[in-house]
């Protein structure tokens, strides 16, 4: 099989050929998604050598204004970076906004950065369909940071913890009853709390971070391999941001990162198993049966689960 043409100018770093190869694996045309996994077969042996940092937060809390600030603070200092930002999609049209690039102008003209933003898709989770191919595709051009930025819509958001080093939840000095909405859902699994714009409300942040604290330590496995930590920054005055950072890689030295991704692997591959299952039954349905099926859950002639079964009998 010759080599793919975007496989040599990606290695090469080429901005162009990593916004077409990640274009490419997000198409859902058959032919696309063969040359899509042709090229990632070529590039991904020159992948994994990036540090992943998921971001989530309640809604206001300016996830893309804090990763820009991380991302200026990381690329200024020779880092190279790659911010995968989820953009949610409309449930009627499907079309997304993607104004993330807007929101980070200076980011976004770095030399050392490279910002995507994808469309949600109805993908649950807060990351997009493909995100996971972004990741390798991103890390073989040659970035060693990749932030992914969720929808940031709440308890969802979990999605991006399966595909990245560590998860990062930013919240707000006065959050109160956000916070407590999305506690169980994310806070179990963030392993750097942020408050961010401390600099708005000085003493209500203190507040805030002492209150992370406390219910990190309530919901965080005494025999957990990393404490989780509660931090303070604004992104708009810098202040903080590097302390971030440090704990990004006080996180990366002591946890067993490498084991993570292979857990990350083989649920990657339980995911595609099932997406491939899926269509295969798709493909061998009788579509007269199926609508006939639905037509029947529809009227109340049969449940859900009885049309499920009838699909699936034999």
């Amino acid at each position: 099989m010759s080599a793919h043409p975007l496989a040599a100018p990606l290695l090469a770093g080429s901005r162009r050929a990593l916004a077409r190869a990640i274009t490419l694996s997000e198409s859902t045309r058959a032919d696309h998604e063969t040359q899509a996994q042709q090229l990632l077969s070529e590039v991904a042996p020159h992948a994994g050598q990036s540090i992943r940092v998921g971001l989530t937060g309640v809604p206001g809390v300016g996830k893309s204004t804090f990763i820009e600030a991380l991302g200026v603070h990381l690329a200024d200092a020779g880092h190279r970076v790659a911010v995968l930002a989820v953009d949610p999609s409309s449930a009627r049209t499907g079309g997304s906004i993607m104004g993330d690039k807007t929101r980070m102008p200076r980011l976004t003209v770095h030399p050392n950065a490279y910002i995507r933003p994808s469309p949600a898709g109805g993908n649950l989770g807060g990351v997009a369909r493909r995100t996971r191919e972004a990741i390798t595709l991103c890390e073989a051009a040659g970035h060693d940071v990749v932030l992914v930025e969720t929808v940031g819509v709440g308890q969802s958001e979990t999605q991006v913890a399966a595909m990245t080093d560590l998860f990062v939840l930013l919240t707000l000095p006065n959050a109160g009853d956000e916070l407590q909405g999305i506690k169980r859902g994310i806070m179990e699994l963030a392993d750097v709390c942020v408050v961010n714009k401390a600099d708005s409300a000085p003493k209500a942040a203190v507040r805030a971070q002492t209150e992370l604290r406390a219910a990190l330590r309530l919901l965080t496995p005494h025999d957990a391999p990393w404490r989780p930590r509660a931090l303070r920054a604004s992104a708009l005055t810098g202040e903080g941001v590097p302390e971030v950072w440090a704990a990004v890689l006080d996180y990366v030295g002591e946890v067993d990162v490498a084991a993570r991704r292979r857990t990350q692997t083989a649920q990657w591959f339980d995911e595609l198993l099932r997406e491939a299952a899926w269509k295969l039954f798709r493909a061998g349905l009788d579509g007269g049966q199926l609508r006939a099926l639905r037509a029947e859950v529809e009227a109340g002639q049969l449940t859900a689960i009885q049309g499920v079964a009838a699909l699936t009998a034999g």
